[in-house]
């Protein structure tokens, strides 16, 4: 357990930070299978700024992100 004042204020905000981050991750996850089931364009695009959104902040990597999005153009073409 930390000692310092400092320290324990950081695990704090980190504790909290993990809660967010992993709250935008479920949502990002429903947002991806909506739409696997049903890709729209509309959908899709939706999808598309919520995983470049998240990647920004670091909750998912750039490289899952952009992964992702290609899939999802994928199912879009056919």
């Amino acid at each position: 357990m930390p000692i310092t004042k400092q320290a324990i204020k950081k695990l704090r905000h980190d504790r909290e930070r993990t809660k967010q981050n992993a709250n935008h991750r479920v949502l990002l996850k429903g947002l991806v299978k909506k739409a696997r089931k049903s890709p729209t364009e509309k959908s899709v695009s939706l999808v598309f700024a919520a995983l470049d959104k998240a990647a920004k902040r670091n909750i998912i990597h750039k490289n899952a992100a952009s992964r992702t999005k290609a899939r999802l153009a994928k199912l879009l073409k056919k």
